[in-house]
């Protein structure tokens, strides 16, 4: 079992800019019954998420004035954002069936549970404080582009966990990589991270030192069938939002075309307003 954290200080050797990790234990099986149900019984933690995302952002409006003076996150600031954001992870691992135990209902780090995040604490470049959300905006393009098409095609993945018993292994590997982006996009966003998010397409297997533990996503050493996947998820999360753009552009001149033509109608032939 990996042990994944967000640690109290830096340690020795840790990069300036320490990409924050997703630590997850791939299961070997999934219980169908648990796959079937799955959002059903992740209710409770959707209501949670919901208290807890409010809360975060009024932590984290504090947190960039805080930033902007300091430098950095004061402690406090930093362990409830980054016990959100595994909150948050842990949830959305098991919404994308990437384990299957139930996510506790903590904010508390659980070396236990096969699904973790580690980030640390470290200098915060103000100018980057001050500007980012501006500077946020490409990783979050990407990154919701890759959600969407996920997203689109979340009956298929479900369907195919629930006859396997389990994630293909490159469907995994897409997967994780979306997760793991999304995550580092909210840390980068939360200033948990001064790192810009990178690596949506996995790393080589010397990124991480023999010496650390790893898991199945530390690295996350991508094959060719993950690759192709995630390109499909950002390509079909385009697609979608240039349909929705495209819909709401017709809906628009729809409803100013009947407008139009209700105007001329109270006109009456001689261009004035009647009734």
């Amino acid at each position: 079992m990996t042990d994944a954290q967000w640690s109290p200080g830096r340690r020795a050797g840790d990069a300036d800019e320490f990409l924050p990790v997703l630590d997850i234990i791939e299961p070997a099986r999934q219980r169908r019954l648990t796959v079937f149900f799955r959002l059903l019984l992740l209710i409770p933690h959707v209501v949670v998420l919901f208290f807890l995302e409010i809360a975060a952002f009024f932590t984290a409006v504090f947190g960039w004035f805080a930033a902007l003076v300091l430098g950095r996150l004061p402690a406090p600031v930093f362990r409830f954002l980054a016990g959100v954001l595994g909150y948050r992870t842990r949830v959305g691992a098991s919404g994308m069936l990437l384990v299957d135990r139930y996510p506790p209902f903590t904010l508390d780090l659980r070396p236990d549970y096969p699904v973790g995040i580690d980030v640390r604490p470290t200098r915060l470049n103000r100018a980057a404080v001050f500007f980012r959300l501006i500077l946020v905006i490409p990783a979050a393009i990407v990154q919701g582009l890759a959600t969407s098409g996920w997203s689109a095609l979340a009956v298929l993945w479900w369907l195919i966990t629930l006859i396997l018993g389990r994630l293909p292994r490159p469907l995994f590997e897409a997967t994780a990589a979306t997760l793991r982006y999304e995550m580092r996009v909210s840390a980068y966003l939360s200033m948990l991270s001064p790192a810009y998010p990178k690596g949506l397409f996995g790393e080589d297997a010397l990124s991480v030192p023999e010496r650390q533990s790893r898991s199945a996503t530390r690295p996350l050493v991508m094959g060719t069938g993950g690759k192709a996947l995630l390109v499909l998820f950002l390509v079909l999360g385009l697609l979608g939002s240039i349909t929705t753009s495209v819909t709401r552009s017709s809906s628009d001149d729809d409803d100013y075309g009947m407008r139009a033509q209700t105007i001329r109608a109270a006109q009456g032939p001689t261009g004035m307003i009647t009734g």
